[in-house]
């Protein structure tokens, strides 16, 4: 379900907060490719299935800056935002890849907000613990901490 906040104040308000996991998103072929050709990172592993058989994982996997860029539209899913004039990835702190993203497999994002803090220029800055979870397996794909700032 998705939380919607309104204005800095509610922002502010999400400090400690469990958004939750998400919805689950499967990760395609197709997906994997467009990604590997977006980035010109067509290794093997990622885009030959045939060759994939015959890999550690027994099939192609998820790059895993592809799992880290999926963080922005499942994040959508789990908070909207609203009465703000500008909202900024403002980077990350940690990034880990766990386990790989078999194609084929379910993925869904968890959040926590860490910490909300004003800032400068009349916004605040929301620190989240997010975690890729993959359905069915015990290790996240993705554990990173990021940055967001949203001004008014």
């Amino acid at each position: 379900m998705t939380v919607t906040v309104n204005g800095l104040e509610e922002i502010k308000a999400l400090a400690g907060r469990d958004l939750g996991p998400g919805e689950w998103l499967e990760i395609t072929q197709e997906r994997v490719n467009a990604f590997a050709d977006a980035t010109d990172d067509h290794q093997w592993i990622h885009v030959d299935p045939e060759r994939a058989k015959d890999g550690p994982f027994g099939t192609t996997i998820a790059h895993g800056y592809l799992t880290l860029s999926l963080i922005i539209p499942l994040f959508s899913r789990l908070l909207e935002i609203k009465g703000v004039r500008m909202s900024i990835n403002y980077g990350l702190d940690r990034v880990r890849f766990p386990s790989p993203v078999k194609v084929g497999s379910r993925i869904r994002l968890a959040g926590k907000v860490v910490s909300v803090e004003e800032v400068a220029g009349n916004g605040v800055q929301m620190v989240l613990d997010f975690t890729v979870e993959v359905e069915g397996s015990d290790k996240p794909a993705c554990v990173a901490r990021a940055i967001y700032r949203h001004y008014a």
